[in-house]
């Protein structure tokens, strides 16, 4: 049991919390119909993704067995047969399937439906959310996630730039199956800026495998030959950049201001700069950036500097 958990990888669940994001945004945080299809589709997107991790390591077994690290796989190991990982590859996509098929039974309370009708970032769309149609969307959209990375495991990730833009579109894609399963359209903002920090953080990573290979020699991707530090510390700029920007534009637009009935939301702009940062100088000054999920886990100022923007942004929109 214990190595099959390790092959789903669940410390890395915490990547799908970004389909709550339409619900903090949206001003639906604490609305117990929207956090109940939150939670499904949190958990389908969880089962969905740990599917592809069994593919990936069943795909790379071979070089896995060649790494330092990745030898210690349970299929690399040994400790897991690659029948046994299809096996429940298979299981966990259906169980993902038959998740989304919950959200149908879901139903949006008249008062919330006029509440969420006035939000200048967010546009309700109630008559999906209660059609069952509204599941077979969100399916949809974690199935063409799926097929994607199934894609990306077995050919483009060995293409660079396409492949830090796949895993990005990942994190917008599970934005967008948030939206779908609590019936809130996205604000084109919030898709940018999703897109463009994880852009930023892929090429943060990429950045520690061009690190190792400069010091051993060895590519730890095929397509890590066609990076360098140059290249990667101009793209970590550019992407950090233009995320601010955009997350500027966001806080200063007019929908919002006059959404919120203040113009303060502008304020959080400071700690989203200090994170970004902080982040850069995880990457470029201690080298430890080859693993985002850890990063956010172990690093007490980003961490600190997050939960400050989170409770200031929730008390701007739903305070103030």
């Amino acid at each position: 049991m214990k190595n099959l958990l390790r092959l789903i990888r669940p410390a890395q669940w915490m990547k799908n919390f970004f389909v709550f994001g339409p619900l903090v945004f949206g001003g639906a945080l604490f609305r117990g119909d929207a956090l109940l299809s939150g939670a499904v589709v949190f958990l389908a997107f969880s089962l969905a993704a740990s599917s592809i991790y069994c593919f990936n390591d069943i795909h790379d077994v071979a070089d896995d067995r060649r790494h330092p690290e990745k030898c210690h796989r349970p299929i690399a190991s040994g400790a897991v047969s690659i029948g046994r990982a299809y096996a429940l590859m298979a299981l966990l996509f259906a169980a993902s399937m038959a998740l989304c098929l919950l959200l149908g039974t879901c139903q949006m309370a008249p008062e919330d439906t006029a509440l969420l009708a006035q939000s200048a970032t967010f546009n309700v769309q109630c008559s999906m959310f209660r059609a069952p149609s509204s599941a077979f969307r969100v399916l949809a959209v974690i199935l063409f996630y799926w097929l994607l990375n199934l894609a990306y495991c077995a050919k483009l990730k060995q293409y660079a730039i396409i492949d830090v833009c796949i895993v990005a579109f990942g994190f917008v894609l599970r934005l967008l199956a948030g939206g779908l399963a609590t019936g809130i359209a996205l604000s084109k903002w919030i898709v940018l800026m999703t897109f463009l920090v994880t852009l930023f953080m892929s090429f943060a990573k990429r950045r520690d495998d061009v690190l190792r290979m400069e010091a051993t020699g060895e590519a730890p991707r095929k397509n890590t030959i066609h990076y360098n530090t140059t290249f990667i510390n101009q793209a970590i700029t550019i992407t950090a950049a233009v995320t601010l920007v955009c997350y500027i534009m966001y806080t200063v637009s007019p929908e919002v201001i006059a959404q919120l009935h203040n113009d303060y939301l502008y304020l959080t702009s400071v700690l989203v700069l200090v994170g970004l940062l902080r982040y850069i100088q995880i990457a470029v000054v201690e080298k430890k950036s080859g693993n985002p999920t850890q990063v956010i886990l172990r690093d007490r100022f980003i961490q600190l500097v997050g939960l400050v923007w989170l409770l200031a942004f929730l008390m701007i929109i739903y305070v103030l």
